[in-house]
């Protein structure tokens, strides 16, 4: 025979701690935002350097290769524990956004050299044939055509990047997930709290994944 667990819900409970968990959930966009503003660019120099010499482009890879090879929270770990040792104290939230960036940066950074490599090599001839210099060859031919493909990628990675930062309450920030443990250690309710932490989130993240899924058939109808 099976035991079975009753859960109950206290409504009144969960409108209390609601107020509490939405201002939680600002914080945990605020990290999302600014961590994907700066995978972005962080991605982008990746990119570009990796189409560089030698010298520059193998460390590049290397370095690329061992953030994607690595757990993020590895990462956010050294970020905050290990650099202050040699004198770099950043507080947790700047820390987090900033590995959140290094590391997703290197999986943008190969959404980059695929829309790069993607756009035609007579657009390139073109802008030789027309003594544009490596900026305008980069910013008037090349970038505007690769960038639109990248769109449904760059949003796929800004919806896991927002479901990956309850592990910045790993290195102490007080985002959403890390809220909701407290209310439940303080109150020794969990079922509330937890509850509306996944309905918090999916309230945020399936709008971006609809509006990802709309561009991704949109681009599909182009290249048909």
């Amino acid at each position: 025979m099976f035991d079975w667990i009753t859960f109950t819900w206290d409504m009144e409970f969960a409108l209390e701690i609601l107020p509490q968990l939405l201002r939680a959930a600002w914080i945990t966009l605020q990290a999302t935002v600014v961590g994907f503003a700066i995978a972005v660019v962080v991605g982008l120099v990746l990119a570009l350097a990796r189409r560089g010499p030698r010298i520059v482009s193998w460390p590049v890879t290397f370095l690329i290769e061992f953030i994607r090879s690595t757990p993020l929270l590895v990462q956010l770990y050294v970020l905050y524990f290990i650099l202050p040792l040699y004198g770099v104290s950043l507080s947790a939230f700047v820390t987090g956004v900033i590995g959140l960036g290094l590391h997703y940066g290197a999986y943008l950074s190969e959404v980059y050299r695929a829309g790069i490599e993607h756009v035609d090599k007579g657009q390139w001839e073109a802008a030789i044939a027309l003594n544009f210099d490596r900026r305008r060859t980069w910013t008037n031919i090349v970038l505007p055509q690769a960038l639109p493909p990248m769109l449904p990628m760059f949003g796929n990675y800004f919806i896991v990047m927002f479901k990956e930062t309850p592990l910045l309450s790993a290195i102490t920030v007080v985002e959403l997930l890390q809220t909701a443990k407290i209310i439940g250690s303080r109150t020794f309710n969990y079922v509330e709290p937890y509850t509306l932490v996944g309905l918090i989130f999916l309230a945020l993240s399936y709008p971006a994944a609809l509006v990802v899924n709309r561009l991704e058939a949109r681009f599909a109808r182009q290249r048909q």
